[in-house]
């Protein structure tokens, strides 16, 4: 007889304020051909197939609103002044959740084809998985006067994207034993001294965090991505 799977739970956090984005609202409330940026990442990880339920966390006084926007079955609660506080505000009522997928909302064009990915990984047995891109730029590393300290190996280097997907006990006791902020959730993973899996990402799953990054998904959605 083959076991239950246990639900996947996607939590998305957007309480920030993303003021590099030098919109009026938050950014992921920020309109990308008709939808917000929250919206579409929501509906990218329904359409994958692989979530069982979604939960969103936004700005206190935006959660009625932020509701009458999404799906029925999504919740929506309050999120914190941080990102780890936020996350933890999801965890709190994914108590149920076997697998917890952690999405970034401005990172609202990235295809179902990737969440289910990352789902099957952690289906096959992995207890944490990040999708990545390779970097085309040459890195430094530099010191608090701007003066170059180090060139990193480019070969070794990788972009890190969302969905980050773990085993629920793995995330929770990851977040028990974070002391600070955090803004990768992997990395609070790696510093418990556990392994995480990484999948070739998917371009399309760029964050939107700048204005020039705005223009480039307002064109990728006109022509009709996602």
């Amino acid at each position: 007889m083959t076991a239950e799977r246990g639900p996947v739970v996607a939590l998305v956090p957007a309480a920030g304020q993303g003021v590099r984005l030098g919109e009026m609202t938050p950014k992921a409330f920020v309109d990308l051909g008709g939808k917000t940026m929250l919206v579409r990442a929501v509906d990218g990880l329904l359409q994958s197939g692989a979530v069982d339920r979604v939960v969103v966390i936004v700005p206190e006084e935006l959660v009625d609103s932020t509701r009458d926007t999404l799906p029925g079955a999504v919740v929506v609660v309050p999120g914190g002044s941080e990102r780890t506080d936020s996350v933890r505000a999801g965890l709190a009522v994914a108590d149920d959740a076997e697998y917890v997928l952690v999405h970034d909302a401005a990172r609202a064009l990235t295809p179902p084809s990737l969440i289910a990915r990352v789902v099957a990984e952690l289906r096959c047995g992995r207890d944490a998985v990040i999708p990545v891109l390779p970097v085309t730029d040459t890195i430094k590393t530099v010191d608090v006067l701007g003066a170059v300290t180090g060139t990193p190996e480019r070969s070794e280097l990788r972009a890190v994207q969302t969905p980050q997907g773990f085993t629920a006990p793995l995330l929770r006791r990851a977040y028990a034993a974070a002391d600070g902020i955090a803004t990768d959730d992997a990395g609070l993973v790696e510093r418990l001294g556990e392994q995480v899996r990484s999948i070739v990402g998917e371009p399309r799953a760029f964050k939107i965090t700048t204005p020039l990054d705005l223009v480039l998904a307002r064109a990728l959605v006109e022509e009709g991505v996602n």
